[in-house]
């Protein structure tokens, strides 16, 4: 018997994180995942083009950091607490 098994593509699993060098925020959010070992895509708002208009696009506000996840949801400022829930749930490590 032979058992296949699908995996998403890399890029249907990519979390992006939109912020800035000098946010808290955003230091604890990229603290969070990479203590997680989870793999994200860093957008500094400040230095890489567009990406200011893509968070605000997202998330409807100005504040950082937002945090995109492969299922399309979105955080805004969350908490170690937020970021590990949601991990949990999207089964992502």
């Amino acid at each position: 018997m032979w058992v296949v098994v699908l995996r998403k593509k890399e890029q249907d699993m990519a979390i992006d994180v939109y912020g800035a060098t000098w946010c808290g925020d955003c230091k604890q959010a990229k603290n969070t995942l990479e203590e997680l070992g989870t793999e994200y895509t860093w957008h500094d708002i400040e230095t890489e083009d567009g990406a200011a208009d893509r968070a605000v696009a997202i998330s409807g506000q100005q504040h950082i950091p937002v945090v995109l996840y492969p299922d399309g949801t979105f955080q805004v400022e969350p908490s170690a607490v937020d970021i590990k829930n949601k991990l949990n749930e999207l089964n992502i490590k």
